[in-house]
């Protein structure tokens, strides 16, 4: 199998985990994980699509920490950025 192909396959596992994630079947850290260990995903794409996701999910982890009240940032907001996220990857790895 070509890394393309593992790394497309990676993409949807992420994209799978976001969403288990919002149904509350994975937590934040896992969802972390997941992403942090798709090498074939992240070596697939220009590295500052990795520096945001990084950042992405250590936002995420960090606002489950705390009471969103007291978070700058919204869940939500973090999710929606991760589905776009994965959306621009996709796109990338099509061309």
């Amino acid at each position: 199998m070509t890394t393309r192909n593992q790394a497309l396959m990676q993409l949807q596992a992420l994209h799978d985990s976001l969403q288990r994630y919002e149904e509350c079947a994975v937590s934040a850290s896992a969802l972390g994980l997941q992403a942090r260990a798709a090498q074939d995903l992240l070596g697939s794409l220009p590295p500052r699509y990795g520096e945001v996701l990084l950042q992405l999910l250590d936002r995420l982890e960090a606002s489950t920490l705390a009471a969103e009240e007291s978070c700058t940032f919204s869940q939500q907001e973090l999710r929606d950025n991760l589905y776009g996220w994965v959306e621009k990857a996709r796109e990338y790895l099509d061309t």
